[in-house]
Parts: structure tokens; sequence; C-alpha cells
């Protein structure tokens, strides 16, 4: 067991803990591809208050919000594998389902707290528009989907950023719980790493200097996207 910091080993791992990145992003990308446009219509949902899919909507938010992801993760990855094998044997799949890329589950598990999470975000955001702006838009011969799209929903946006940029670095951070899945991301290689030489020290610095440069790349794109968008507003109030 290593007792002393090995500095070779924490610059060779920090490449390893590197690659990991593009397998983070992509968990990411898909999780917000897949969770921003079904978080939308179901805040949407409450907003207008739609009978029983307003409750489970209100229930499955509650449940996201007061659980740790770690237990979810767990929970998903478990109960999964299982549905699928069930509806394989019916339907005579012949999927091994333990074969499955773990990315898929990733993106699964992901995208269902992203969803809940947002949920919220864009509720709040919608909010803060004044409902009238809605009877204008038809008032003048707009659509509804053209009112949310041209007028309702760069103003909501311009609300939820900052609530939208947060959500997005903690799901890059989230993503370092991937190695439960077996997923070859940022983690999971530093860790494999560590274990021959039992340098655990070096490899978890490595893993808070990756996320650290990351998550703040990131933020300062959405920052600055965060900026633009308030000066449009400025110019369009």
């Amino acid at each position: 067991m290593s007792t002393a910091f090995n500095g070779k080993f924490f610059i060779n791992t920090f490449f390893v803990a590197l690659s990991g990145v593009p397998i983070t992003l992509l968990v990411t990308i898909v999780a917000l591809v897949i969770a921003v446009p079904l978080s939308f219509l179901l805040a949407l949902t409450r907003i207008h208050k739609t009978p029983i899919i307003q409750r489970i909507t209100q229930i499955y938010v509650s449940f996201v919000r007061g659980t740790p992801i770690l237990i979810q993760i767990f929970i998903i990855y478990s109960s999964i594998p299982l549905i699928l094998k069930i509806i394989f044997k019916k339907y005579n799949i012949g999927i091994d389902i333990y074969k499955i890329n773990p990315i898929w589950y990733a993106f699964i598990i992901f995208s269902f707290s992203t969803t809940a999470l947002l949920i919220e975000v864009f509720r709040s955001a919608l909010s803060t528009v004044d409902k009238g702006q809605l009877e204008a838009a038809h008032s003048v011969g707009l659509t509804t989907f053209q009112a949310y799209c041209r007028i309702i929903i760069p103003q909501a946006l311009v609300v939820a950023m900052p609530n939208i940029t947060t959500t997005i670095v903690n799901l890059i951070k989230a993503t370092s719980l991937g190695y439960a899945l077996s997923l070859s991301e940022i983690t999971l290689k530093a860790k494999v790493a560590a274990n021959v030489g039992y340098n655990y020290i070096e490899a978890y610095l490595d893993i808070f200097i990756v996320y650290l440069i990351l998550c703040t790349i990131v933020e300062y794109i959405l920052k600055r996207y965060e900026k633009y968008l308030s000066k449009y507003k400025v110019a369009h109030s």
C-alpha cells in the first residue's frame, strides 16, 4: 500500500480520468435531450392543473427531490432488468439483459432524475409570465403553440436559466455516481487505475480536478448564454 504521494501516478491518472469526460458529457446531453421537453410538458400539466397527471407528476417530483440519487440508481438499476426479463420472456425476445451496456441504464436514470428537477424549474418560470400574454397572442391570430414558442418560452427561459444552469452542473456532478452502474466514466476510470497501487488519494484528487474543470467550463458557457438572454430581454422589454 502506497503511503507517499505519487506524483507520476497523479499526472498519468489525470489523463486517464480525463478520458472519461466524453462518456460523462454523453450521458449529460442525452439526459437533457430527454428531460427538457418532457419536464416542460409535465410543468404545463401542473400549471393548468390537469387531473390525475398533475397528481402523478407531483408524487414523482416529491420522490426524486426527497431521495438521494444513489438510492434512485440502485432502485432503477435493480428494477429495469427484472421488468425487461418479464417482457422479453413474454414476447420471446432473445436478448440477454445482463449484456446490455450500462450506459443505457445511465440514460434512463439520469433522465428520470433531471426531468423531475426541471419540472419545478419550468413551472416556477412559466408562472412568472403574465397569463394575459397568451390571450393577447390568440387575439392576433397566433396558435397556442406559436404563442409559447415566440412569446412565453423566451420570457420564461430568462427567468429559468439560473436554475437550469444549476441543474445541469449538478447533473454533471451526479454522473460521478455512474461507477455504481460500472459505467466507464471519470470516477470509475480513476478508481480502477488506483486499485493497482492503492493510490486512492491521487485518484480522488484527479477526479476532483477533472470535475472542477468540466463544471467550471460548462457553467461559464451557460452563464454567458444567461447574460445574452438578459440583454435580449432588456432590448425587447
